[in-house]
């Protein structure tokens, strides 16, 4: 078992939970963030334990809804003790796995035993921005989204950007469509086998309990996704069936040390191995992971990606997964066997810690040893990757 000479810094991830994705306006839309993060929260803590005295921190991703800290208020709400701080953290749609990322540098570093990270999105309940006037007598105008690139580079709407993408590495709509088609019939496959079962955890609202994704689609057809006219770019490619919906909903972990997971008597865990973040092109964002894996593996050379048993790879746009696997070399074939974000949808913050929440639940499903990586492309051109392997600490001796 190849686990770092140091168990008490070995980074694990002992425990993984979301919970369902909704639509938009949809399913969990009264739900404020917070509270979607807060239920995670005291699932997971309960479910491993540890005294929620015995947390070093909250740390959680969010793109939309924080105008403050949300991850403290999280906690708070979660009836953590006054003592356990929370910072939120913004990558954009990268931040929740890279709010498990500085979990698992905190344990490397010996700061601390025990980290919640993880994300959570509300484009139901997001916060309406108002830019103040330039000159007296406007009125305040609304800020559809932040800006992310000066505009001397270029800040493209990302469906713009994903057109950009499918233009340069000449994608066509057909296998745009035919990965979209892909992503919901798996998605309903996995879910008609209970794939998600165990890493669901069931959200109470006031119209009733909600224990399902709600944006996979058994009635998906090549001909009806091809019926859809562009969205972004006139004559173009992308569409709303081959992009993702516009997503609620929250994913959390629990972040440990080897030495740590042997003494509770944990069955599995990930061990966190190596991550790595990196900028491309705002105009070319959707390409962030080809030079993000390439710092990962410059640090790791013995990485082989054609080891990987399992990849989770976000599913923004068809086009940006199907030009960053291209130039990967990964065949479509071997990502998001359980469908990805186009089928299952993407709460921006939360959508990394999903993947990562995913790769738990398939690795726990094989006995043998697996290894796995989590790839994003990320708002403003950026990239972010991260490897975990599967073992069990009590054979890890």
């Amino acid at each position: 078992m190849n686990v770092s000479s140091d168990p008490a810094r070995t980074p694990v991830i002992i425990a993984a939970l979301r919970t369902p994705v909704g639509r938009v306006n949809g399913s969990l839309a009264t739900i404020e963030p917070a509270s979607l993060a807060a239920l995670l929260i005291e699932k997971i803590v309960a479910s491993t334990g540890i005294g929620s005295a015995e947390i070093d921190d909250v740390l959680i991703g969010n793109a939309a809804n924080s105008a403050g800290n949300l991850a403290r208020l999280a906690a708070l709400e979660a009836r953590l003790p006054v003592s356990i701080p929370g910072v939120t953290v913004d990558r954009q749609c990268g931040s929740g796995l890279e709010a498990i990322v500085l979990a698992a540098r905190q344990i490397q570093a010996g700061a601390g035993r025990f980290y919640l990270a993880g994300g959570t999105e509300s484009a139901s309940r997001a916060h309406v921005r108002l830019r103040p006037p330039l000159a007296r007598g406007e009125e305040l105008q609304p800020v559809k989204r932040a800006r992310m690139a000066p505009d001397f580079i270029g800040d493209p709407d990302m469906g713009v950007a994903a057109e950009n993408v499918a233009a340069v590495c000449r994608i066509s709509r057909e296998r745009q469509d035919q990965f979209a088609l892909e992503s919901h019939r798996r998605a309903v496959a996995a879910e008609a086998a209970d794939r998600f079962a165990r890493e669901i955890v069931p959200v109470a609202t006031p119209a009733g309990i909600v224990a399902r994704d709600e944006c996979p689609r058994a009635n998906a057809s090549a001909e009806t996704l091809a019926r859809l006219k562009p969205v972004f770019v006139k004559n173009g490619t992308v569409t709303a069936g081959n992009a993702c919906p516009i997503n609620d909903g929250a994913a959390m972990v629990l972040v440990t040390n080897l030495a740590e997971a042997r003494r509770l008597g944990v069955p599995f865990a990930l061990e966190f191995v190596d991550a790595a973040a990196a900028g491309v092109d705002p105009n070319l964002l959707g390409l962030g992971p080809v030079p993000a894996m390439a710092r990962l593996r410059a640090r790791n050379p013995a990485l082989d990606i054609a080891n990987m048993n399992f990849i989770e790879f976000n599913e923004a746009f068809a086009s940006q997964v199907l030009g960053s696997l291209d130039q990967l070399d990964i065949h479509p074939a071997r990502v998001n066997l359980d469908g990805g974000a186009i089928a299952l949808g993407h709460p921006y913050g939360a959508s990394g810690a999903i993947l990562i929440v995913r790769l738990f639940s398939q690795m726990l499903a094989v006995p043998s040893q697996a290894e796995g990586l989590a790839m994003m492309g990320v708002g403003g051109g950026m990239g972010i990757v991260a490897h975990v392997r599967s073992l069990r600490p009590d054979q890890a001796m």
